[in-house]
């Protein structure tokens, strides 16, 4: 297990340890805890928590390059689809607020082709960063409507 993915791992725990023992916490009183949680405001690691798990788990496709929780951005590797071998991927996702909005992330992503035996720069269709910034935005929400549900 690579170093980032270790300290990932680690970080991911710690929150959801916090998380379990603030919910415990609630339960000794005769008040009811709100669900209410703060506009999807979850700082335990620097950044909104849902749109960070969101990021991970979309672009995990890809080998890890490095992730920072506190600063917000994820790095992947070049990756290649096995069945298009010929091209490849790099990807950045940003997330730059600790509110769940669509304004708070940022994908961005880098593509080669190969051209007689070395990489070369080809362009990336606006279509599929946005895509991307669709489908971690969508997994976030479903993490957040979960974590209320409960």
């Amino acid at each position: 297990m690579t170093r980032a993915k270790h300290a990932l791992l680690q970080t991911t725990r710690a929150a959801l340890a916090i998380g379990a023992l603030a919910s415990l916490a609630a339960c000794g009183g005769r008040e009811r805890p709100t669900t209410e949680l703060q506009s999807a405001q979850i700082n335990t690691i620097g950044v909104n928590a849902f749109l960070w798990r969101a990021a991970l788990d979309t672009v995990s496709f890809a080998p890890l390059l490095s992730a920072d929780s506190s600063g917000g951005v994820i790095a992947t590797d070049w990756y290649a689809n096995p069945n298009n071998p010929g091209e490849r991927v790099k990807l950045t996702v940003t997330i730059l607020d600790q509110d769940l909005r669509a304004d708070a992330l940022r994908v961005a992503a880098s593509r080669q082709v190969s051209q007689g035996g070395s990489w070369v720069e080809a362009p990336v269709q606006a279509a599929t960063v946005q895509k991307l910034e669709d489908i971690i935005l969508t997994k976030a929400r479903d993490l957040r409507r979960k974590a209320l549900a409960s």
